[in-house]
C-alpha cells in the first residue's frame, strides 16, 4: 500500500503540468475582454472615413491652367462625390501620406466624360491614349494629382520640386495596390488608379 500513496503526489504534478502547458492556466494579466475591445478600436480606425479636403480657388491653378488649359475649371471635374467612394478613400489616403513627405497634393480632375476622354485622346496635342469609355476616368476610378507649393498648383514636370513629388506620389500609389501613370510608356506622372483590368472592375461592381 505504500508504494500506491507516493505515487498519488507525482500523478498530481503530472496533472498540474498537463494543464498548464495545455492552455487551461490562465495569466492573471491577460483579460479577453480588453483584448477583444483594443481589435474593435483598431478596427473602427482602419474603417474610418476620411473627407475630401476643401477646393483651392481658382487662383491657386492659374498657373497650372496656363501650362495646360485643358485643366480649366470649366472643363476639368473635381467633384469627389462623382467617383468611386472606396477609391476616393484610397486616393485620400495616398494624399495624406504625401502631405506627411511634404507634398500637399489637390485634385485636378477624377470623373470625365467619354466625350471629353474623346476630345483629349484627339486633340492636336495629345493628352491620352484612352478613347471614351477606355479610361477608369469614366467609372470614377481614376485620378490626377499634383502637388501644391506655396498655394500654388505646379504640373511643370520640368520642375525639379515637381518632379520628386510625382515620383514620390508613384511610391505611396503603388504602395497601396494602385497603378501609377508614371511607370506607362505614355508618361502620366499625375494619374493614379484602381489596379487591374477595366473589364474585371466593372464586372465586380455589377456583382456588388
Amino acid at each position: 500500500m505504500l508504494l500506491p500513496m507516493l505515487a498519488l503526489p507525482l500523478v498530481a504534478a503530472v496533472v498540474a503540468i498537463t494543464l498548464h502547458f495545455g492552455g487551461y492556466h490562465k495569466d492573471p494579466q491577460f483579460v479577453p475582454g480588453e483584448y477583444a475591445h483594443g481589435n474593435q478600436i483598431r478596427q473602427a480606425l482602419l474603417e474610418e472615413k476620411l473627407v475630401p479636403p476643401p477646393p483651392l480657388p481658382p487662383s491657386a491653378f492659374v498657373d497650372a491652367v496656363a501650362e495646360k488649359p485643358q485643366l480649366a475649371l470649366d472643363k476639368a471635374d473635381r467633384d469627389w462625390s462623382r467617383m468611386d467612394p472606396a477609391f476616393v478613400q484610397d486616393v485620400l489616403r495616398v494624399m495624406e501620406r504625401m502631405k506627411a513627405r511634404g507634398f500637399p497634393m489637390v485634385l485636378l480632375e477624377g470623373f470625365r466624360s467619354a466625350e471629353r476622354q474623346n476630345r483629349l485622346a484627339g486633340g492636336s496635342t495629345k493628352v491620352t491614349q484612352a478613347k471614351g469609355g477606355e479610361s477608369k476616368h469614366q467609372y470614377g476610378l481614376a485620378a490626377d494629382l499634383a502637388p501644391v507649393r506655396g498655394g500654388k498648383v505646379v504640373i511643370s514636370e520640368r520642375d525639379p520640386w515637381a518632379m520628386q513629388a510625382y515620383n514620390a506620389l508613384g511610391e505611396e500609389a503603388q504602395a497601396a495596390g494602385l497603378t501609377w501613370g508614371g511607370v506607362w510608356s505614355f508618361r502620366d506622372y499625375g494619374h493614379i488608379e484602381r489596379a487591374g483590368s477595366l473589364r474585371a472592375l466593372l464586372s465586380q461592381r455589377n456583382k456588388k
